[in-house]
């Protein structure tokens, strides 16, 4: 989808790009150090290398051994794809300079996927996407907002 937008965004005067992470997605939740090593080095962060952390936890889930191989044990499929989105985010701000790149939890909102449960509305955690979306030019890129405080990766 980002893909497609790019030329759209290409036109903006302030091209911007908000993921909605999560604090799962934290590469302290990432276990297997293999893929922690892939997902946290900036430097050779590539789509490619992000497919191959997914890819090697979708076999070793079919497996069952997400458990052996030190993958994350408490839902683990969520902070994987958290993980991966959020150092897709910091190569679409590598590649895209001039736009405005950031990924974000909203916080534990009250909403369906948490059954409802979680000190904040939904349209609290939205605020806060929104704001995000809304910075000045020449805000922050390539950066993890843990609401409204950027936080590691």
């Amino acid at each position: 989808m980002v893909e497609a937008f790019v030329p759209l965004l290409q036109l903006s005067d302030s091209p911007r790009i908000v993921n909605v992470s999560s604090t799962g997605g934290l590469l302290k939740n990432v276990r297997n150090e293999w893929a922690k090593g892939l997902l946290d080095d900036v430097g050779s962060l590539t789509e490619g290398r992000v497919d191959q952390v997914v890819n090697e936890f979708l076999k070793d889930f079919k497996e069952g051994s997400t458990r052996a191989k030190g993958w994350p044990s408490h839902i683990s499929a969520y902070v994987i794809s958290k993980a991966s989105m959020n150092a897709y985010t910091r190569i679409l701000a590598k590649r895209h300079p001039n736009f405005c790149v950031n990924c974000i939890s909203p916080g534990l909102c009250m909403t369906d996927m948490t059954a409802n449960v979680g000190p904040l509305t939904a349209a609290e955690g939205a605020a806060t996407v929104v704001r995000l979306a809304l910075l000045p030019n020449g805000g922050p890129s390539g950066c993890f907002f843990d609401r409204t405080e950027v936080s590691s990766f």
